[in-house]
């Protein structure tokens, strides 16, 4: 297999770093991006010029443009662009302050939006290429207290699925991974959180016990990184595919009840037609 050229940001931890680890140890050349390359000195060292360590706020718009064409020419040219970097807030609706919600969008939906769009104009000369977008199985579903995020990813998933339409006819193929609870930093110092109001203890206290029992069995991020190999190798890789266990489980509850309520309330939708 030829080596491949990536581009993945949010490199300094968790997944975006086991990934950038696998790439290299099998001979594959990736542009890291990191708000602090520091992180990266260590494999700086160990890889040598197979890495190309790139500081990168993925929020301003120029600098994503900048750091994409830095990496096609320097490598020549870019087989796999991974949207990693983001965060996930905590906070219940009311308790969010504007900042907050800004904050998050900008981050997990521009931040994205932006490094696809520098990056399409390479793959689309190429004609081939393969966009991954890290989405989560809050991407499909939702859940009490993380409901922003849950915003910023069901925002990804839709302009993804759009786009993969859009770019299929180039020979450029779009995947969001949709993770489920693993041993990250996701929740820990990687998070943000809202001051919460004294109305919804309770609330809380019921949140966090169901979210307990959702990373009960958290996943490994090591091995995450064989997973996403399998996928960007894949010849007719898949618009979505699940991390971990528990997300199908989610999904599939989820999704039956939806169906059952639209079968319930068709008539009425199609009353509402006239």
């Amino acid at each position: 297999m030829s080596e491949k050229f990536w581009f993945i940001t949010g490199t300094s931890r968790g997944f975006g770093r086991e990934w950038t680890i696998a790439a290299l140890e099998r001979g594959d050349k990736v542009a890291a991006t990191a708000r602090d390359v520091s992180t990266l000195d260590d494999l700086a060292a160990k890889y040598g010029s197979a890495l190309l360590p790139i500081a990168l706020d993925v929020t301003d718009r120029d600098a994503d443009f900048a750091a994409v064409k830095q990496a096609h020419d320097h490598f020549g040219r870019l087989d796999i662009v991974v949207n990693n970097a983001g965060y996930g807030h905590f906070g219940f609706i009311e308790e969010l302050t504007e900042q907050e919600a800004r904050a998050q969008i900008e981050t997990n939906v521009f931040g994205a939006l932006w490094v696809t769009q520098a990056a399409l104009p390479y793959l689309r000369a190429q004609r081939s290429g393969h966009i991954i977008q890290v989405s989560s199985i809050g991407g499909i579903s939702a859940f009490q207290n993380v409901g922003i995020y849950n915003a910023s990813k069901w925002a990804l998933e839709g302009f993804s699925q759009a786009l993969a339409q859009e770019i299929a006819p180039f020979g450029v193929h779009v995947t969001l991974i949709e993770p489920g609870g693993f041993a990250t930093d996701w929740a820990g110092p990687s998070s943000r959180r809202s001051t919460p109001l004294p109305d919804y203890r309770e609330v809380h206290e019921a949140a966090d016990r169901a979210r307990s029992q959702r990373v009960a069995k958290p996943g490994d991020p090591q091995a995450s990184a064989r997973a996403i190999l399998k996928v960007v190798d894949a010849e007719n890789p898949p618009l979505r595919v699940f991390f971990g266990e528990l997300p199908l489980q989610i999904a599939k509850a989820d999704y039956e009840s939806r169906l059952k309520t639209w079968e319930e309330w068709q008539p009425v939708a199609v009353e509402a037609q006239g």
